[in-house]
């Protein structure tokens, strides 16, 4: 029996769009999943945003304050995908009222503020998934299934990359996002809590770190408008930067890996040039998000001189059989959140978490609070 759920997305940026569209989209590609949204809600600050989203999308009704999303008795999951600085609030208020929350990393600008929403979600009994997409291709599944059969032999050591241009332009507005009391980190909210959910979803628990931080573009103009992604602005009045361009940071595993782990925002020339390496002591194994259904694998008894061979994904790699019925055939950005979508609709369905949860984005947010520290204190930080 089919029965459908209400849901709401809060904040339609970019973000809040494609949550939306995972939606419509989840009962196409998972038509055995009991459970169907119905797109019930919609709120954004931004005059008209909310509007113009139930005109393209069919939400029943459309808001500029997010607590009438909470009040509404016909909404029972939402979708959190407003600013950074909003989260804790939001989350708080959401499951306070018995919903289910689906929210975007890094969930508030804290450690203390992600550990708040996942206490939250506990106390109150409903489930709680969080954006960590990049798990959910089918080769990052694959791989990790490689690994954990010790194909590749014992973990010696991983490289995790997140380099892109997103903010590279010196118009770039000074958005919320490179803001401390709005924003929270820069480049490691953005990019490295996916780099930390991908290193733990890989080889397991973070022991210690280290890390560097820089702000390389350190003024932009303040934008005179309502802003959506990332924007430009000229002529406004600059203001600085406060929160990091790039990261690096060497990571060590409580299973005896050594790590690396670099992001920056600000790469010339690199768009969302996402991936990993990581080698064992009879072989490795390489992903690049830019040629998503793809894995290097090196496996055999050479060690010296051994080759790597480029292996397809398909149908019983991850949620794969979901979108495509062959290998090679490609799947894209949407898809994973598609995946997501339908984790935290199995979650709600089963009454168990499925995907990315509340604990993962707490994890991460420490990992994320420890690298600001060391990068103050220019040492090591465990992560107990």
């Amino acid at each position: 029996m089919v029965r459908t759920l209400g849901v709401a997305v809060v904040g339609f940026g970019w973000m809040g769009r494609v949550h939306t569209q995972a939606y419509a989209r989840v009962p196409h590609h998972f038509p055995g999943l009991s459970l169907r949204p119905e797109l019930v809600a919609v709120a954004d600050e931004v005059p008209g945003r909310a509007e113009e989203a139930a005109a393209q999308y069919g939400f029943a009704a459309a808001h500029r304050d997010w607590r009438e999303v909470a009040a509404d008795p016909r909404v029972r999951a939402v979708s959190i995908a407003a600013p950074n600085f909003l989260h804790r609030e939001i989350g708080l208020a959401m499951t306070e009222a018995g919903k289910h929350i689906w929210i975007e990393k890094p969930v508030g600008l804290t450690a203390e503020d992600a550990r708040a929403v996942s206490d939250a979600v506990t106390k109150a009994g409903v489930q709680g998934t969080v954006g960590f997409n990049y798990r959910n291709a089918p080769a990052v599944a694959a791989a990790r299934e490689l690994i954990a059969s010790g194909e590749i032999g014992t973990v010696t050591h991983v490289r995790i990359r997140l380099f892109s241009d997103y903010a590279a332009h010196p118009e770039g507005a000074l958005t919320w996002r490179y803001e401390r009391e709005r924003g929270g980190s820069g480049v490691l909210g953005d990019l490295a809590s996916h780099g930390v959910d991908l290193a733990r979803f890989l080889l397991g628990e973070i022991e210690a770190l280290t890390a560097d931080t820089a702000i390389f573009l350190p003024r932009r103009a303040r934008p005179t408008g309502a802003t959506a992604g990332h924007t430009r602005a000229t002529g406004g009045e600059l203001g600085p930067v406060e929160n990091e361009d790039y990261v690096n940071c060497l990571l060590r595993f409580a299973s005896g890996a050594r790590g690396v782990l670099e992001a920056c925002r600000v790469s010339v020339g690199e768009q969302n040039n996402y991936g990993f390496e990581v080698h064992g002591t009879k072989g490795a194994v390489f992903w690049d998000f830019r040629r998503m259904g793809e894995l290097g694998v090196s496996r055999s008894t050479s060690y010296q001189d051994q080759p790597v061979s480029t292996v397809y994904v398909g149908p019983g790699d991850g949620e794969y059989a979901a979108f495509q019925p062959g290998s090679a055939n490609s799947m894209g950005y949407d898809d994973l959140k598609v995946i997501e979508a339908h984790h935290f609709l199995r979650s709600i369905t089963e009454n168990t978490p499925y995907g990315a949860t509340l604990a993962d984005a707490v994890h991460s947010a420490a990992a994320l609070d420890a690298m600001s520290r060391s990068a103050e204190r220019g040492a090591w930080v465990p992560l107990a």
